[in-house]
């Protein structure tokens, strides 16, 4: 039976199911999340995966739910007890990319791919580059050395090929071959994993080789891979859909209205990460976007302009990194930028190259240009896109997207010393869009029966944008975002750590967009792949707001406050690493542990990931393994030890402002429009590091819940933070009206001197939302004086959190208003 579409969520709660946290578990759960009030759980994704995944993205298998998570009849007996508690299910989906697991058995299509080669019908399902070379057969890089240094560890056992734990199908008959002549019978090709990077013919997750992505375009393959999710939501077991890197396919808003007309319209949201100004494509059948936008504006706000400038200023007299290394947001993007696409990202812009070349050879005036303009023209056009990628034939982006390639693209000829040679920017430029030219600017029809050329034509529009996709997030968030450390709480997904600050104009401007374009789009604050959780960048924002106390408290460890690797350095590095040092004593301040020796489990992988990512003296391909221990030590002895007692002072000094910003971010999150997605345990304070350290299964506290709602009065900030939450999260599920698709948004303006630390609104004319912003800054110039706000018409207005009732239309002095909490939250009666 075929259920009718569902209403929007009101809220969404996310859960990171694992081995640790099945289905049962979350089931066990229900009651507690149905009291806090959100009305649909948020799961991650639930088919079956590789044995042991703690997150659900190594897709092994599209028809079956994983069997460590419980099953089809586990998810069954979730959604039963969610629907007993009036509550629904929203399913993580997966659509880019499949498992290379060990052994690969585990995923049957690429078992029989890797067994039958290009014949097989599971061929089609993966982005596969035949005529890449390697005789026509598919690299697998995953022999830990070259081949003749591991061919001792490969044998022919049980009628397959094994090399360590894993196993490879044998192409039929050539069982009896001898193991070299084997080798070179298959229809792939074991490798060295180092030659992934240049000599990959599969498309892959970003630069992930583990991961090989697949053709959702193809509607078979589309069925196939998502059959039983559909089926399961045409049985009403799953309520909406939240959507993984829908940049990654090749044609999102075609897959999105495919995916529109397989559920019949229910609730979906994509993981679209937005740049700047940059709006989700009008042609994408969706409710909007999972968030990340929502989470830029709304840390925005709680950055002090004027202290992130003076704070860059410490930082870059602490530090003294170079332009491309950290000392200017641009160059080190554009730096990073242009070691992924050439090094990384080599084998994606290869294809590209080769496609680009038999396009042009094929044109009534070939274009005749060199392999090498071709390459030097992808990557100089590519690292100038500002978004993540073009939309190639979505008529309502084509505009915006012809003139971001055409800036780009007058950018990318002045990489050329010879102007003629420059002409292969515009035949780049024009694939890229879709089209083809017989000159510059001038568009030449097919030639007759070019089938083969348009079929290339495609291929490179979709490749080029899923690879600057690509690009973009290795090069920004990956990398960039690890060399520039200033304020670690704008290194962000979506964020903009050159220019963190938000005012609140810009805030509400956003909002009412929000409400009038995208009203049910998602909105987040902390995820599973955020870098901090939002109550650990509440509390590095505050840093904005006093820079100088942040410089004098690193003065006063002296040159304990700094990385000491040694006299002569490690390995060539010099005998300091500054930035580092920043980055770790701000992680730790952050996490609220500054001298915790315990805190070094948590923050010295965190630190280590990040000097990996960054690549600048350490990688996770080419390990600095004396530098690192340098590290781990520095972090021990120093953030996690006694050198720290200066930064734990500073902490207790800044306690009531960062209470400020967590409940202020808090209350926003819950109160704008769109439909906020909350993050496991995030009702309370919840301070986590970038990911394994926040993908922990699940934690709750009914009790607390229970004292709150019984009356007792929040004993801490946890306490407080979970009792805001339940109210807003209530307030919404009973009047889903005031926050919907038909609700309204208006902003409320504060009069008097010190009115830009009040951001307020009304929802509908019946909820009135009051945060403080920079309430540091605020009490440092003399508090609110004689700011008023005043009330919205109607009322009586009551306070959810305090009770008290304030008339309609009543000016209120915020020093009253907001005395017992920086935020309030009122109800119209």
């Amino acid at each position: 039976m075929t259920q009718p579409p569902s209403p929007s969520p009101t809220a969404t709660y996310r859960l990171q199911l694992q081995p640790d946290f099945p289905f049962a578990a979350a089931e066990r759960a229900v009651p507690h999340l149905a009291a806090l009030g959100v009305s649909h759980l948020h799961l991650s994704p639930v088919l079956e995966a590789v044995p042991g995944s703690t997150h659900g993205y190594d897709v092994v298998d599209h028809t079956a739910v994983r069997a460590e998570l419980g099953g089809e009849r586990g998810l069954r007996a979730l959604a039963a007890t969610t629907r007993h508690h009036g509550l629904g299910l929203v399913v993580d989906v997966v659509p880019n990319h499949m498992s290379v697991p060990a052994p690969v058995s585990l995923n049957e299509p690429l078992w029989q791919v890797l067994r039958d080669g290009p014949a097989s019908p599971y061929a089609r399902w993966f982005d596969i580059d035949w005529d890449a070379g390697h005789g026509g057969r598919l690299l697998l890089p995953v022999l830990g050395g070259r081949l003749g240094e591991e061919a001792r560890h490969l044998r022919v056992e049980g009628g397959v090929l094994r090399y360590h734990e894993q196993a490879f199908p044998l192409r039929p008959g050539t069982e009896g071959l001898s193991l070299m002549r084997l080798l070179e019978a298959q229809w792939y090709r074991l490798a060295w994993w180092r030659l992934a990077r240049s000599e990959l013919n599969y498309r892959r997750f970003f630069t992930i080789s583990e991961l090989i992505a697949i053709r959702a375009e193809e509607p078979a393959v589309f069925e196939a891979t998502h059959g039983t999710l559909l089926r399961l939501v045409r049985e009403g077991v799953i309520d909406g859909l939240r959507i993984d890197h829908p940049d990654g396919l090749a044609d999102p808003a075609g897959y999105l209205e495919r995916l529109r007309e397989g559920t019949g319209g229910h609730w979906t949201v994509v993981e679209k990460i937005l740049t700047g100004d940059e709006r989700l494509p009008a042609s994408w059948a969706c409710a909007g976007t999972t968030g990340y936008d929502a989470l830029r504006r709304i840390d925005g706000l709680f950055v002090c302009p004027q202290g992130a400038g003076r704070l860059f200023s410490h930082y870059r007299d602490f530090v003294t990194p170079l332009a491309d290394e950290g000392g200017d947001w641009e160059e080190t993007v554009r730096r990073a930028a242009y070691e992924v696409i050439t090094h990384d990202l080599a084998a994606e812009v290869d294809r590209l190259v080769r496609t680009a070349a038999r396009i042009s050879a094929r044109v009534p005036a070939p274009g005749d240009h060199a392999s090498w303009a071709l390459r030097h023209a992808v990557r100089e056009l590519m690292v100038r896109l500002p978004v993540y990628r073009p939309y190639a034939g979505d008529a309502g982006q084509a505009e915006a997207d012809a003139a971001m390639l055409g800036t780009a693209a007058a950018g990318a000829r002045t990489a050329f010393r010879v102007p003629e040679e420059a002409r292969a920017v515009d035949l780049i430029h024009d694939l890229a869009l879709g089209r083809m030219t017989g000159g510059p600017g001038h568009d030449a029809p097919d030639p007759e029966g070019a089938e083969g050329e348009g079929a290339d034509r495609a291929d490179f529009a979709a490749r080029f944008a899923q690879t600057a996709s690509a690009l973009h997030a290795k090069s920004v968030e990956d990398t960039a975002f690890y060399r520039y450390p200033v304020l670690l709480s704008a290194c962000e997904v979506g964020g903009a750590p050159g220019d963190p600050a938000l005012p609140p104009e810009a805030f509400h401007a956003y909002c009412a967009r929000m409400q009038r374009d995208r009203p049910t789009a998602g909105t987040v604050l902390s995820t599973h792949d955020t870098k901090r959780s939002a109550d650990v960048r509440a509390r590095i924002a505050v840093l904005s707001e006093c820079p100088d106390r942040w410089r004098d408290a690193l003065g006063a460890m002296a040159e304990d406050a700094v990385c000491d690797l040694g006299a002569s350095g490690v390995d060539g590095a010099g005998p300091a690493d500054p930035m580092v040092s920043w980055l770790a004593w701000q992680t730790v301040f952050g996490l609220g542990a500054p001298g915790d020796p315990a805190a070094a489990e948590r923050v010295t992988p965190a630190v280590l990931k990040a000097v990996r990512e960054a690549g600048l003296r350490t990688s996770w391909t080419e390990r600095n393994a004396g530098y690192e221990e340098a590290v781990a030590e520095f972090v021990r002895k120093g953030p996690c030890g006694p050198t720290a007692a200066p930064l734990a002072a500073l902490e207790e000094e800044l306690a009531p402002f960062v209470r400020a910003n967590v409940l202020g971010a808090a209350l926003l999150h819950l109160t704008m429009p769109g439909v906020p997605d909350l993050y496991q345990g995030t009702e309370r304070a919840y301070a986590a590091l970038v990911d394994p350290d926040n993908r922990g299964p699940a934690r709750f506290c009914p009790e607390l819940l229970a004292e709150l709602d019984g009356g007792s009065v929040p004993r801490d900030l946890s306490a407080e933070k979970l009792r805001l939450t339940a109210a807003a999260l209530r307030l919404r599920r009973d009047h889903p009206q005031w926050f919907g698709a038909t609700a309204s948004y208006e902003p409320v303006y504060a009069e008097g001197p010190a009115a830009e630390h009040c951001v307020a609104f009304c929802r509908s004319g019946r909820v009135l939302t009051v945060v403080t912003r920079l309430s540091l800054r605020l009490v440092e110039t003399g508090g609110w004086w004689d700011t008023l706000l005043r009330m919205p018409p109607g009322g009586p207005w009551r306070e959810l959190l305090t009770g008290r009732e304030l008339p309609g239309g009543t000016a209120v002095a915020l020093s009253e208003l907001l005395a017992p909490s920086p935020v309030a939250l009122f109800a119209a009666g």
